[in-house]
C-alpha cells in the first residue's frame, strides 16, 4: 500500500507493480501529482508547483524497467534558453543549454573574467555531480561524511575534498564571480532545495551542471508528467483511491498492521509506502504510534514556503522565456529576513513561469545566433525570444489577451502559525509587480488563484507549509535526511523529506528506492543495501 500520489508515490507503485506486486495508492486529492498540480485563473489551466523537468534519465529508467517508454504518452521540448535572468540594478541575461553559447552570453554580459570564472564553476559542477550521483544521490541510505567515503574509495577521496561539504554555496560562488550579479544567479540553486545559499552547502553547485545538461518543457505541463506515470502504473495493475483520506497509521509490536481511514474504514497492510512530509509523522497527525520515531523531524528547520500567483496575465516590457528571475538588489538580506525574522523583504526577487512560451531554438539556429541577444532584451533575436512577442502563445500556437503565469516569491514556513491578512497578501502583489516593472517587465494581472504558507500548510501538512521538507542548511543536513527503511518493520519513506531529497526527481528516485528496499526484503529480509544505477550517459554529455 502507497499513502500519497506524488512522483514519489508513483514511482514507487510503479517499481512495485513491474514485479507482480498488488499495489493500492491512497490519495486525498482528487488526482494525481501531489505539488505537480494544476489551478485555474481567468479560465486557464496554469502550474502551480514544480515547472523544470531536469534529470531526464531517472524517468527514462523507471518506465524501461516497467516494459514503457516515457515519450509514448509525454511530449517534451528540450530547452535551448535555461532562463531569462534581469536585474532591478540594471542587466538581463540568458543562460542557455549548450555551455559554450552561455560562457560567450556571460562575457558580453559581465566581461571575459566573469565569463572564465562561469567555464571554472562548470568544471567544478560537473565533477561534484559526478562523484556524487552514484555513491549518494542513488543510494539506498544517506549514511553520513565517512559511509561515503568508504564507498567512494581511496581513489574517490580528492573528488569528495573538491565537493567542498564545508563551504557555504554564496560563499564559494565568490570564488568563481565578482559581479554581485552572477554570484545571485548561481546561489538561486540553493532554493531548489528550499535552502538560503547563506547555509546550503557548495555541493549544491551541481545543479548548474544538472541543468546544462538538459532542461525540458513538458507540453501540458508537469500535471502532464504525473498523469502519464498514473496511467503507467494503472497499465500495471496498481488501483487508486483518490479523495481517500488517511486519518491513522496503525502499528502492532514494532511493524505496519493497518492503514484508517477518516471514513472509518480500516485496511490492512504489512508494507506501507508513506509518501508525504516526516514532520506530519513526528506530528502526530497519522496518528500516535508513529510519533515517537519522527519526532526530531519536527525539530529540524522548515524549508523554504512560498507565496505563489497563479495569474492569467497581460505582459509587456521585456519579454518572457519559458522560466524567467527577476531579482532584488540585496540577495542576502531575502534570505536573512525569512529565516531569521519569518518576513518577506519589500522588493523580493521573483520567478516566473510563461508557461505557454518556448524556451526551444528552432534547428535552423544555432546557439552563435542566439547569442547575438543573450546579453540585452532589447537585442533578443527570435532564436531566444518566443517569436510570438509579449502577447505569448497558446500550446495550439494561437495569440492570448491573457497568458498563463506563475509567479512565485520565497516565504517562510509559517502556515501553521497566524493566518496572512488579505491586506498582506495585497501589498505582497504591489511589491512583486512593482519588482518586475523595475527590471522592464510590465505584467497586469486579470485573474489569479493565490496560495499563501497557510494554503500549502493545508494541502501538504506537517512542517506549515514548508515545500522541501527541513532545509538543506549545514555539511550534513544531506546525511541527516531519513533513509526509504525505517525502525518501523514494513514502513518505507519516499517524497522529498526524504533521501535522496527535494525535486520532482530526487522524490522520484525516493520512491525507487523506497520499492527496492520492500522488494528486497520480501525476498531476503536484512539483504545487502539497495541502489539505483546511474548511467554513464547521465555522468558525462558527448
Amino acid at each position: 500500500m502507497i499513502i500519497g500520489a506524488g512522483a514519489g508515490g508513483l514511482a514507487a507503485a510503479i517499481a512495485c507493480a513491474s514485479k507482480g506486486l498488488d499495489v493500492v495508492v491512497l490519495e486525498r486529492a482528487e488526482g494525481p501529482g501531489g505539488k505537480m498540480r494544476r489551478v485555474e485563473a481567468g479560465g486557464l489551466e496554469i502550474d502551480a508547483g514544480p515547472t523544470v523537468f531536469t534529470m531526464r534519465w531517472v524517468f527514462e529508467d523507471l518506465l524501461r524497467e516497467a516494459g514503457h517508454a516515457l515519450t509514448d504518452g509525454l511530449v517534451l521540448e528540450q530547452a535551448a534558453v535555461l532562463a531569462r535572468h534581469a536585474w532591478a540594478q540594471g542587466g538581463t541575461l540568458d543562460l542557455f543549454a549548450d555551455e559554450a553559447a552561455s560562457s560567450a552570453a556571460i562575457e558580453a554580459f559581465a566581461g571575459a573574467r566573469e565569463a572564465e570564472g562561469f567555464r571554472r564553476m562548470m568544471t567544478r559542477a560537473r565533477d561534484i555531480h559526478a562523484t556524487l550521483a552514484q555513491p549518494f544521490m542513488a543510494a539506498e541510505q544517506p549514511g553520513g561524511s565517512m559511509e561515503l567515503m568508504r564507498r567512494l574509495g581511496f581513489g574517490g577521496l580528492p573528488g569528495l575534498v573538491r565537493t567542498a561539504p564545508m563551504r557555504t554555496l554564496w560563499g564559494a560562488l565568490g570564488d568563481y564571480f565578482k559581479d554581485p550579479r552572477l554570484r545571485q544567479l548561481f546561489a538561486r540553486y540553493a532554493t531548489y532545495v528550499g535552502a538560503s545559499p547563506l547555509a546550503a552547502p557548495a555541493t549544491l553547485m551541481l545543479v548548474a551542471w544538472v541543468e546544462q545538461a538538459g532542461v525540458w518543457r513538458v507540453q501540458g505541463g508537469m500535471r502532464a508528467l504525473a498523469n502519464v506515470l498514473a496511467e503507467v502504473a494503472r497499465s500495471l495493475g496498481v488501483e487508486f483511491r483518490y479523495q481517500t483520506e488517511v486519518s491513522r497509521i496503525e502499528t502492532q509490536a514494532g511493524r505496519i498492521a493497518a492503514v484508517h481511514l477518516a471514513n472509518g474504514a480500516a485496511l490492512r497492510c504489512r508494507q506501507l509506502v508513506y509518501n508525504g512530509d516526516t514532520a506530519a509523522l513526528g506530528a502526530g497527525l497519522l496518528g500516535p504510534d508513529l510519533k515517537p520515531y519522527f519526532a526530531s523531524e519536527c525539530r529540524r528547520t522548515r524549508s523554504l514556503s512560498a507565496v505563489t500567483f497563479c495569474a492569467a496575465a497581460k505582459v509587456t516590457g521585456l519579454p518572457l522565456s519559458h522560466h524567467n528571475v527577476f531579482f532584488g538588489e540585496d540577495y542576502p538580506a531575502e534570505f536573512k529576513k525569512i529565516f531569521e525574522h519569518g518576513e518577506i523583504v519589500d522588493a523580493p526577487t521573483v520567478y516566473v513561469c510563461a508557461q505557454n512560451r518556448s524556451a526551444a531554438v528552432a534547428p535552423e539556429h544555432s546557439a552563435a545566433d542566439a547569442l547575438a541577444g543573450s546579453a540585452t532584451a532589447s537585442a533578443a533575436t527570435p532564436a531566444a525570444i518566443d517569436p510570438a512577442g509579449q502577447a505569448g502563445t497558446s500550446e495550439a500556437g494561437h495569440p492570448l489577451d491573457a497568458e498563463p503565469l506563475l509567479l512565485l516569491i520565497n516565504a517562510p514556513a509559517d502556515g501553521d502559525g497566524r493566518p496572512r491578512s488579505p491586506a498582506t497578501v495585497d501589498a505582497l502583489r504591489t511589491n512583486t509587480l512593482e519588482m518586475l516593472a523595475r527590471c522592464g517587465s510590465d505584467v497586469e494581472i486579470v485573474d489569479e488563484t493565490v496560495t499563501t504558507p497557510e494554503g500549502f500548510s493545508t494541502l501538504f501538512p506537517g512542517r506549515g507549509g514548508a515545500l522541501y521538507g527541513a532545509a538543506n542548511h549545514g555539511p550534513m543536513a544531506s546525511f541527516a535526511r531519513p533513509g526509504p527503511q525505517t525502525p518501523v518493520q514494513g514502513l518505507y519513506l519516499a517524497g522529498g523529506s526524504a533521501h535522496p531529497g527535494a525535486g520532482v526527481p530526487m522524490a522520484t528516485l525516493s520512491g525507487r528506492l523506497a520499492a527496492a528496499r520492500l522488494i528486497a526484503d520480501r525476498q531476503s529480509p536484512g539483504q545487502r543495501q539497495v541502489r539505483i544505477v546511474v548511467p554513464d550517459s547521465a555522468l558525462s554529455r558527448s
